[in-house]
C-alpha cells in the first residue's frame, strides 16, 4: 500500500519546516500539501522541496473539497497544522478563529473518518499548543494531565480542536494523537511573531514595543526539534495519547527582546513599554517526560544556539522580515 500524507497548512511557519524535513526524511512517502495561503501562507517556505511534494491549494473548512481530496490521493496519513495563531488577531477577530481552527479541524476528522472507515489504524496528528493550559505562576509546568484552562479566543478555539480531535479517538475509533508545543522559532516564521518582528524593527532602528513588563515568561522550542518530534508521534504515537512538546527553554519576553539587541548591535534604547495585551497569560512551561520516556524524545538545541542561527537566517534572508 502506498504511503500518502496529507500536511496542513504547509505553506506557514512550522508547517513549512516540517514539510521539508518530512519529504527530506521519508521519501518513501507522497507528501501531499495543503494550504489556503492566507496571509501567513507562502509558497516560498516550500522552494526547497517543492520537486518532492505535491502543493494544494485549499480551505479546510470545506467538506466537500476536503472528501474529494481524501479520495483523489488516497490519504491515508495526516498532519494538522492549518490554524490561525497569531493571539492579537483572535482579540479583535475572534470569529475567524472559531471557524479555522475548531471547524476546520472537525471537517479534516469527519473526512477522514468517512474516507477510512471507524477503527481505522490510519494516524491522525493534530498539532496544537500549550496555551490551551493557560496560564502558570513562577513554579511548575503543564503536563497532559493539567487542567484545559484556556484564556484568548485563540487559545479556546485551539483547546476545543484538541477535545475534538480525542473524541473521534474514544467514539469512532479513529487512531489520533494531539500534541501541545510550547513557542517555535525558526526559519520561515511570519513577521507579526515576537522574534522576526522584533528583528525587522531593530534593523531599521524602529521602537521595539514590549507588552506591560516585558516579564511574561514562554519556554521556547526551535523548529525544527519540533518537527522531528512529531515525526516520531505519528509514527510511534500510542493512539489517543496527547503528547507535550517543549524546549526547556524558558525567556522572559524582554529578555528575548536585549539579546536580539545584543547580537545585532543596537542599543536597548529602542526598547520601548506599551499597554499589555488583553488576557496576557504570565508563564507558559512543558513538562516534555511523557514524550522523552514513551517515544524517546527530547530537544536538542540549546536557546542560545538557535537563536544566533534564527538570527543569521533572517538576516540572509530579510525578504521574510517585510
Amino acid at each position: 500500500m502506498s504511503k500518502n500524507v496529507l500536511v496542513t497548512g504547509a505553506a506557514g511557519f512550522i508547517g513549512a519546516n516540517f514539510a521539508e524535513y518530512f519529504a527530506q526524511k521519508h521519501p518513501e512517502y507522497n507528501v501531499i500539501v495543503l494550504d489556503k495561503l492566507t496571509y501567513a501562507g507562502n509558497m516560498e517556505n516550500l522552494k526547497k522541496v517543492e520537486d518532492k511534494i505535491t502543493f494544494v491549494k485549499g480551505d479546510i473548512c470545506d467538506f466537500d473539497f476536503m472528501l474529494e481530496l481524501y479520495k483523489k490521493y488516497d490519504i491515508n496519513g495526516v498532519i494538522h497544522f492549518a490554524a490561525e495563531s497569531h493571539v492579537d488577531n483572535s482579540i479583535k477577530n475572534p470569529f475567524v478563529f472559531t471557524q479555522t481552527n475548531v471547524i476546520g479541524t472537525h471537517t479534516l476528522l469527519e473526512a477522514a473518518k468517512r474516507t477510512w472507515g471507524e477503527g481505522s489504524l490510519n494516524k491522525f496528528v493534530h498539532v496544537s499548543t500549550d496555551e490551551v493550559y493557560g496560564s502558570l505562576e513562577e513554579e511548575g509546568y503543564f503536563t497532559e494531565t493539567s487542567p484545559i484552562k484556556p484564556s484568548s479566543p485563540y487559545s479556546s478555539s485551539k483547546a476545543s480542536s484538541d477535545l475534538i480531535a480525542l473524541a473521534y479517538k474514544d467514539t469512532y475509533k479513529m487512531n489520533v494523537n494531539v500534541t501541545n508545543c510550547s513557542n517555535n522559532y525558526g526559519a520561515y516564521q511570519h513577521n507579526e511573531k515576537l522574534i522576526p518582528h522584533m528583528i525587522g524593527l531593530a534593523l531599521k532602528d524602529k521602537k521595539l514595543p514590549v507588552y506591560g513588563t516585558g516579564k511574561n515568561i514562554r519556554d521556547w522550542l526551535y523548529v525544527e526539534d519540533h518537527c522531528e518530534a512529531i515525526d516520531i508521534v505519528f509514527h510511534k504515537g500510542i493512539s489517543g495519547e496527547r503528547y507535550n512538546i517543549g524546549g526547556h527553554n524558558e525567556k522572559r519576553n524582554i529578555e528575548i527582546v536585549k539579546l536580539i539587541l545584543e547580537k545585532l548591535g543596537k542599543s536597548e534604547d529602542l526598547i520601548e513599554y506599551v499597554e499589555d495585551r488583553k488576557g496576557h497569560d504570565y508563564r507558559y512551561a512543558i513538562d516534555p517526560t511523557k514524550i522523552s520516556k514513551e517515544l524517546g524524545w527530547l530537544p536538542k538545541t540549546k536557546f542560545e544556539d538557535g537563536i544566533v542561527k534564527t538570527i543569521e537566517w533572517y538576516l540572509e534572508n530579510p525578504q521574510w522580515l517585510d
